[in-house]
């Protein structure tokens, strides 16, 4: 039941920091051409003797530069930070980081599940070391009182992604070393699969199967 939540929990969420992420990329772009557009109808009014135009675009010009968006490239970044932690977890879980097994597929299966094994301990291990690491410089940056440039938010915030992604990427390390060592199964995603495709017919031509 637990696994199953934070499995949605971990989808639902990288799905939202990449939706808000492009949400506020198209509003903050579509932001600055609108000012540049209305100062362009300003001038063309002006040039062309027509002030109640002028008057109108002056009036949406006015409009559009008080609404202020100069923190969205900062929450970008910010967003794209957390996605980027929680979508490496998601990655381990589903077995898309990518690996050079080409020695490895060359050894006898002794040593190949020797080897698959100090890998997978390798990551858990690194992972483990950057949740310590950023658990120490997230309470340090906290201590200080730090807040970023535009949205004056905690950085102890932005920067707790570092811990709370590499803690959920070392759980998904040691999920995939159980499983290899109980089944002997490796975590793999067929790079040709598409989700929800399972069932299609193999042939797509429109051909009439023999």
């Amino acid at each position: 039941m637990f696994l199953r939540f934070l499995d949605r929990f971990e989808e639902v969420l990288i799905s939202f920091l990449m939706a808000a992420a492009v949400i506020l990329i198209f509003v903050a772009v579509f932001h600055r051409f609108s000012i540049g557009y209305a100062a362009d109808l300003v001038r063309y009014a002006r040039a062309n003797d027509m002030p109640e135009l002028q008057a109108w675009a002056r009036s949406l010009y006015s409009t559009i530069n008080g609404i202020k968006l100069t923190w969205a490239q900062e929450a970008c970044i910010y967003l794209f930070v957390w996605m980027a932690k929680f979508g490496a977890a998601y990655g381990v879980r589903i077995g898309i980081h990518v690996g050079v097994d080409m020695l490895v597929n060359k050894l006898n299966p002794k040593w190949q599940r020797i080897t698959t094994i100090i890998a997978m301990s390798g990551g858990i291990l690194f992972t483990a070391i950057l949740v310590w690491i950023g658990s120490t410089f997230v309470y340090h940056v906290g201590v200080g009182g730090q807040t970023s440039a535009d949205l004056e938010i905690p950085m102890w915030i932005v920067y707790l992604a570092v811990p709370l992604g590499s803690a959920l990427m070392c759980f998904r390390f040691i999920q995939a070393l159980w499983k290899y060592i109980t089944t002997g199964e490796i975590v793999h995603h067929e790079h040709g699969h598409v989700d929800g495709m399972d069932d299609a017919p193999a042939n797509q031509s429109g051909g009439s199967p023999k």
